[in-house]
């Protein structure tokens, strides 16, 4: 299985300036290789493939000259990226979807990340130096090892200046013990999640922590903005995204604990396959929902037991919190209505417990069929 290692590197400001040209080269050939494809179809009727842009690159080479101070194989992996658009625009059209979302062209700024597609072609670990192709030896901070075989690497720009370096290694899955234990699990807003067997875990609620030093600053920056000061406002555009970034790293370190956990503690782990992003769109709970992160806790729970030798099921959460998981009585109840009180047989519990053991009693099911 392939597993992903990423590490932060520190650049001196030479080889920052290079990484940045590079990123520039690399994006101008996303948008060059996409009009040629739009422009061929649209002009020609004809379909370009990936073989045909990539054989265009040498004549790319020699009209942008920029473009020599990249690796070849950056190069093939970025017309490949846009071959990977189209072909998720063509799915999506196919699948019928509302929005299918037609291949962009990138603004300035928009291209953050070049991909190695072959480890030893352009980039190898030497010690606690990346040496890259055309940029020379990198420090990078190697807080655990890197297991199995090194296959790809992508280097990465963070909207705050900040640079990775993202392993993509093939690995031996290790799996845990095998238990008999069974959960399901519930997500939610009151509590982050809550168990079938009762246990809850607290919502931290890190966007939320955080809105009262946004609001602060997005008022200095518009203030700034309104005045023309662009040097100040350059600074409290890097001010907001530090605090974003803070956000996001507290809540996938929490996303990444608690999924570990679940899979260490049970051999089968049962969630509803949600939409976050449809239930997002209701107003009022809109900020909240997109605070949890439902899908990140999800995904990474995905993988951990994919490596663990864990199942995780999904199912259809259609009725979980109205259903009673003791009879099966469908006991009707406003969003507000936090308690189950089951008229037919009697069980009174809290609305989030009842609805996870209603989550465990259909992955049970599944597992039947």
């Amino acid at each position: 299985m392939r597993k992903a290692f990423k590490y932060r590197i520190y650049l001196t400001n030479g080889q920052r300036r290079i990484l940045e040209r590079q990123l520039e080269a690399c994006r101008y050939l996303y948008n060059e290789t996409l009009a040629s494809r739009k422009n061929a179809w649209e002009q020609e009727q004809r379909t370009v493939d990936w073989y045909e842009t990539k054989r265009a690159l040498p004549l790319l080479k020699d009209m942008r000259p920029s473009l020599k101070l990249v690796h070849s194989q950056v190069l093939q992996n970025v017309t490949e990226r846009v071959e990977l658009a189209f072909k998720a625009f063509f799915r999506r059209v196919k699948a019928g979807e509302p929005e299918v979302g037609y291949p962009r062209f990138k603004g300035r700024g928009r291209y953050d990340s070049i991909t190695y597609p072959q480890y030893g072609n352009g980039v190898r670990l030497d010690g606690d130096r990346l040496i890259l192709s055309k940029v020379g030896a990198v420090h990078v901070v190697l807080h655990r090892p890197v297991e199995g075989t090194p296959k790809t690497v992508t280097l990465r720009r963070s909207h705050t200046g900040k640079w990775y370096a993202c392993f993509s290694c093939a690995v031996e899955a290790e799996a845990l013990p095998p238990t008999n234990a069974v959960v399901g699990v519930d997500v939610g807003l009151a509590s982050f999640a809550t168990l079938s067997d009762g246990k809850e875990i607290a919502n931290p609620r890190f966007y939320r922590r955080d809105e009262a030093d946004l609001g602060r600053v997005q008022k200095l920056k518009d203030a700034a903005k309104n005045a023309q000061r662009w040097d100040e406002n350059r600074r409290r555009k890097k001010a907001l995204a530090h605090i974003h970034e803070r956000i996001a790293n507290r809540r996938a370190d929490f996303a990444h604990q608690r999924s570990r956990e679940l899979v260490d503690a049970y051999q089968m782990i049962v969630f509803e396959d949600l939409a976050p992003l449809e239930m997002g769109r209701s107003r009022g709970m809109r900020k909240s929902i997109l605070d949890v992160a439902w899908s990140q806790f999800i995904s990474l729970t995905l993988a951990k037991a994919e490596e663990a030798g864990r199942r995780v099921v999904l199912i259809d959460p259609r009725n979980t919190s109205k259903l009673c998981s003791r009879c099966g009585e469908l006991v009707q109840k406003r969003l507000s209505d936090r308690i189950h009180a089951c008229p037919r047989c009697g069980l009174v519990m809290g609305r989030d417990h009842n609805a996870a053991r209603n989550i465990l009693h259909r992955g049970l099911q599944i597992l039947r069929l």
